[in-house]
């Protein structure tokens, strides 16, 4: 069989029409358009093109099943969520956790192959969600060189914001929802009340999402050092990163956040929960916290050790490295030309 030196690609994601204030439509952002940079790929999106080699689903509602069936190309799907990821995320969800599964195992076994966004994931799907399909990793990564931070764009950033050059700022972003642990985010800030915390984020979903009155509560108690923004464009997030010091983001389930990789862009030190799904992209380069004494504690260390907040900027430099969106598209191709040659 010859083999095409250009790879026709129809990119499937509800996010393009719907809620945007999610990684997912990060992530699909990203991967997108590292295949449009590259001169073997040919990308359009939501399109369903005849003559396409290629569908790869970055959601999996009823739409995106709907394209899968419409296209005769091999069909891609990446893995971004598994049933744990939606409780603490939608209202309901813990409840209907049978369900769920049953609908993410039947979405994921109509692909030719899924990309599992850590190893994790891929470790519950080829085990607990029992897949039939073949599963890889294919980990997110984002274009580093947007993220880039300078003392000139700090300063510009610090400057559209209202924020003194002398503060120290630690930001977090994300989904407010119960599982990305706002109130250990709180807790900390308080203990803390001469450095300033900013939460990059809201309830996109608003009334659906998980435990909407409790967490309108909580964002309400927040502490006087702390800025909520609200859901904000993706093009706005770049202004807090760069006005900031430190990222924070307490969470007690990821999978493999794309929030992380934008913050180690910008060249930020990382200070993440200890939990498992970290072990295979993050653990060597992030600092680890289990309660917010202990997010005290680093935050600390970074406002008074200079030698210490360096080498955590060069670890946060190596995980920008490592997930980077050009080596991350080349690893895209190869697994649609091994799906194609299968």
């Amino acid at each position: 069989m010859t083999r095409k030196t250009r790879l026709n690609v129809d990119m499937i994601s509800e996010s393009e029409f719907t809620v945007q204030g999610h990684g997912v439509h990060t992530a699909f952002v990203e991967m997108t358009n590292a295949l449009k940079a590259r001169k073997d790929t040919s990308v359009v999106v939501n399109q369903a093109r005849s003559d396409a080699d290629i569908v790869h689903a970055q959601t999996i509602g009823l739409y995106s099943m709907w394209m899968l069936k419409r296209s005769r190309g091999k069909k891609i799907i990446s893995g971004h969520v598994i049933p744990a990821s939606l409780v603490g995320s939608i209202k309901g969800m813990g409840r209907m956790q049978w369900l769920v599964r049953a609908y993410m195992r039947w979405v994921y076994n109509q692909a030719d192959l899924v990309l599992a966004c850590s190893n994790m994931v891929k470790e519950t799907m080829t085990g607990p969600m029992k897949l039939k399909t073949r599963v890889e990793v294919l980990y997110n990564t984002v274009d580093m060189s947007r993220y880039a931070s300078t003392l000139k764009t700090k300063r510009a950033a610090r400057k559209k914001l209202k924020l003194k050059p002398s503060d120290f700022v630690v930001v977090g972003n994300g989904q407010v929802q119960p599982r990305k642990r706002l109130d250990t985010f709180f807790e900390t800030a308080r203990a803390l009340p001469e450095v300033t915390f900013i939460w990059v984020g809201g309830i996109p979903f608003k009334h659906l999402g998980a435990e909407y009155g409790k967490m309108q509560e909580l964002i309400a108690s927040a502490p006087k050092n702390v800025i909520i923004t609200g859901v904000v464009e993706h093009k706005d997030v770049m202004t807090y990163l760069h006005a900031a010091d430190a990222f924070f983001l307490p969470a007690e389930q990821e999978n493999h956040p794309m929030c992380v990789l934008e913050a180690a862009g910008a060249g930020l030190p990382i200070i993440l929960r200890d939990i498992h799904e970290y072990d295979d992209t993050f653990r060597p380069d992030a600092q680890f916290i289990s309660s917010a004494q202990d997010a005290v504690q680093v935050i600390d260390k970074l406002r008074d050790d200079t030698k210490w907040y360096k080498q955590q900027v060069a670890a946060a430099g190596r995980i920008a490295k490592r997930f980077d969106s050009r080596a991350g598209g080349e690893r895209l191709v190869k697994f649609y030309r091994s799906v194609l040659e299968s």
